[in-house]
């Protein structure tokens, strides 16, 4: 019986190929798409799940209370895991991380003993051994339980071991950075490559540097390994101990107002599970690292699900309405002793050969499309043709969604009466049925929401890289391992100064860019009654020169000058809203203190340092050395010429590395290469759907019009104009999509505005964009419609008459 359920699911499916190829075409197409959205959610959820221990490793977050708002950190002080790890029993290794450039972290030169050539590495990581330990790095070459206890240790990963060391003979070996020979490090050990779906992403190991080891200085990541079956909550409760044992006898020590105490009062620690930490982690923490977005992973689920059940409408749309096709069959085999049961296998039996058919296609499909979507995802994602799971649970998807797609269907077809059948009562089809109206009306609302949502996130994006940012990123060259200068930069500055295609030039690591180096410090007044009143601050370290290299404003005051001695040493230019939280109105003048007294010489314009997901928070400048990076304002004109000449002052004073560079604008489109990114995939699975919603109306139209062609045909012949056949063949699909987008349009508004909600600054959404995914919706359904109904328009009607 199965057989010839199969043979005769296989001659239906030959029988008709238009609507065959439109149905396994629509259903390869969801699958192709859920597949890859799957593959891509499998990836953004495996980060942080390759630990043995993995449910007993945390990252410790602090949170306190300032002026009503929750402020986030995860940066502590250096002797926080010790105390953690001596005080507290349920705690069985607290170590430390550090990512913070100043500190060594980031990129440097990179040059072995006994070679002159430097060349430019990114990817260092500072570690103490405890954290070696917790985050479970293995190493294939040397001793795991001393890699960092030397303070000049490196450890490097497989893949920089092999590149610059070949023949494997890398441990024992000397190495120095930033070009410093007075600082030799020993290569202690070789670690396997971290894997890519690891918050931490680094090639080089080197021992915390302990020079701001006291309890005031917030610079590390702690991650601690509690003991098995620990009771989180109670422990997140007992290490509030911390800030009273500790913290604030070390801020009293240091002069702290009582008003900065009563916020320390209000601290709070949470230990986030190591494997929250990429999807799950909240932006006020400003960690510094990369994080997916757990809502994204929503979002993408969401459209896969919708793909695939466009694509499982479309075959209940099609199948239904090629019912009279189908009547007299069921008429006949009802007849000669047919069951309805044998019938609803029959047509059950066709609609799981489809939907094996089809995610054959759709599988190979998105194998083919694998390496294009890698591209625009950022990604290298394979397909896991060895896994033990994945053909099973693809044979197995494909029965499921088979047999629920015809389950509508076979029902709807065995239940015809063989007597209404055969007398012709159902030889006009179903072609007017509510259920199909419906499941077209759920097809284009989904399609409007998410052109109105590719809208939205395009006209995002172009204002996020078009946004005045209070500071000027154009023509900007950003000069990268700078630091390897040495003595050399002031040199190095006249001499770019002398080109007649360099404006202005500025030595600073502190740039309003990701992997720009960042130093948060507590400031508050001096001379105030109460001690004064304690304000979060960026306090950057930079030249004369910077202002004036990037453009920012200066609201108020002047700029750091070599003819004031005193600038170099007390001197501050605070940023507006840096001013706003101390509350000064006139801040020029005044003094401010993180343990250091400043005096206010300038205030700047509020400029954006940070993504646009975050609002301005308070900034300071001072002078002072830093040279971890070079920024170079050019002259309009051709950068290349420009860029040649830097080239050639490089090479003259440090003929041992190539330049690094980049153009500041560049770096900043990559601050939002996440969003962009995302930007992308949502758009591209948004197209899938349309084309998949658009085959269903493709086929729905070519069957309105197979079942009207003797109508058509007198009409022409009557002497109906083509206008009024077009009309007739399309008015009715054009009101169910007129529906459809009223039915969009709210629930557009309310998705897109939830979704900007995640940036501190974005665009207003306006009616333009509604009316504009109207009109796109319209004409994609319009161009969808009217080939079959031109065509039958202009089809001679003697041919119609002749056909029926």
């Amino acid at each position: 019986m199965f057989r010839t359920h199969l043979n005769v699911a296989w001659r239906s499916i030959k029988k008709d190929k238009l609507f065959t190829i439109i149905k396994i075409g629509g259903f390869a197409v969801g699958i192709c798409a859920c597949i890859l959205i799957s593959l891509f959610i499998k990836n953004e959820v495996s980060y942080d799940k390759h630990y043995a221990k993995n449910d007993q490793i945390y990252r410790v977050v602090m949170q306190g209370v300032f002026e009503g708002e929750v402020m986030k950190s995860t940066h502590f002080p250096l002797p926080f895991a010790e105390a953690l790890q001596t005080d507290f029993a349920e705690i069985e290794k607290a170590g430390k991380v550090n990512s913070i450039e100043i500190f060594g972290a980031g990129k440097r030169g990179f040059r072995l003993e006994g070679k002159q050539e430097n060349t430019f590495e990114e990817n260092f990581l500072l570690a103490d051994q405890e954290a070696f330990n917790i985050l479970e790095i293995e190493l294939e070459q040397g001793n795991a339980k001393t890699a960092l206890t030397n303070p000049q240790s490196i450890v490097l990963s497989e893949s920089k071991a092999a590149k610059y060391f070949p023949n494997g003979n890398a441990v024992g070996q000397t190495v120095f950075l930033d070009n410093d020979a007075t600082k030799p490090y020993t290569i202690t050990g070789i670690m396997q490559d971290v894997p890519k779906n690891s918050h931490l992403n680094f090639d080089f190991l080197l021992p915390v540097d302990d020079q701001y080891g006291g309890w005031t200085n917030q610079n590390y990541f702690t991650y601690v390994l509690v003991n098995p079956n620990t009771n989180i909550a109670g422990l997140e409760q007992k290490m509030a101990s911390v800030v009273e044992k500790y913290i604030i006898p070390a801020q009293i020590e240091r002069g702290r107002s009582a008003d900065f105490i009563n916020v320390l009062r209000t601290i709070e620690y949470k230990l986030q599970p190591i494997s929250d930490i990429y999807l799950k982690s909240d932006l006020k923490m400003q960690d510094g690292l990369k994080h997916g977005d757990i809502k994204f992973v929503w979002l993408f689920a969401a459209i896969a699900l919708f793909v695939l059940l466009l694509a499982i409408i479309n075959f209940i749309n099609l199948s239904t309405a090629k019912s009279a096709n189908r009547a007299k069959e069921v008429g006949l085999r009802k007849t000669i002793g047919a069951f309805r049961n044998n019938l609803v296998n029959q047509f059950l039996t066709e609609s799981v050969l489809f939907s094996i058919i089809s995610f054959v296609l759709g599988t190979v499909m998105a194998w083919t499309l694998l390496p294009m979507f890698n591209e625009i995802a950022a990604k290298k994602i394979v397909m896991p043709w060895t896994a033990w799971w994945f053909l099973p649970v693809l044979f197995v998807s494909s029965l499921i969604v088979g047999v629920l797609a015809g389950l509508y269907p076979a029902f709807y077809l065995s239940a015809f009466r063989p007597a209404n059948v055969l007398k012709g009562s159902l030889s006009i089809g179903s072609k007017s049925g509510k259920l199909r109206s419906g499941l077209v009306v759920f097809q284009f609302t989904t399609s409007v929401v998410l052109i109105i949502g590719t809208l939205i996130i395009y006209q995002q994006m172009d204002y996020i890289i078009n946004k005045k940012l209070g500071y000027q990123k154009e023509q900007v060259v950003v000069l990268e391992g700078t630091n390897i200068l040495g003595d050399k930069m002031e040199s190095f500055k006249n001499q770019l100064l002398g080109l007649a295609q360099v404006k202005s030039v500025t030595a600073t690591s502190y740039l309003p860019l990701d992997g720009g180096s960042r130093n948060g410090n507590t400031f508050r007044l001096e001379n105030k009654d109460d001690g004064g009143r304690g304000v979060p601050a960026q306090i950057w370290r930079v030249d004369y020169d910077y202002i004036k290299t990037l453009g920012i404003e200066l609201k108020k005051g002047r700029d750091f000058s070599k003819e004031f001695a005193t600038d170099s040493e007390n001197a501050i230019i605070i940023n507006s809203k840096m001013a706003s939280d101390l509350g000064l109105k006139d801040p020029i003048g005044k003094k401010v203190s993180n343990g250091q007294t400043f005096n206010v010489i300038g205030v700047i314009e509020d400029f954006h340092f940070k993504s646009l997901k975050e609002d301005i928070s308070a900034l300071s400048l001072v002078i002072g050395e830093n040279i971890g990076a070079v920024s170079v304002k050019l002259e309009k004109g051709n950068p290349s010429e420009a860029l040649a000449a830097i080239e050639a002052i490089w090479d003259s004073n440090i003929p041992n590395q190539t330049l690094s560079y980049n153009f500041m604008e560049q770096e900043f489109a990559q601050m939002h290469d996440d969003v962009q990114r995302m930007g992308k995939i949502f758009n591209s699975f948004a197209l899938f759907a349309i084309l998949v919603a658009c085959l269903g109306l493709f086929a729905l139209s070519a069957f309105m019009v197979e079942q009207r062609k003797k109508e058509i045909s007198i009409r022409l012949v009557l002497g109906a104009p083509f206008k009024s056949i077009y009309q007739l063949l399309t008015l009715d699909f054009l009101k169910l999509i007129l529906v459809s987008i009223c039915i969009a349009i709210p629930i557009g508004w309310y998705l897109m505005n939830r979704w900007l909600e995640g940036f501190a600054y974005h665009i207003n959404i306006g009616l333009g964009i509604f009316i504009s995914a109207g009109i796109i919706a319209l004409g994609v359904a319009i161009l969808t419609i009217s080939y079959q109904s031109i065509g039958a328009a202009l089809v001679k009607p003697t041919k119609g008459l002749r056909t029926e």
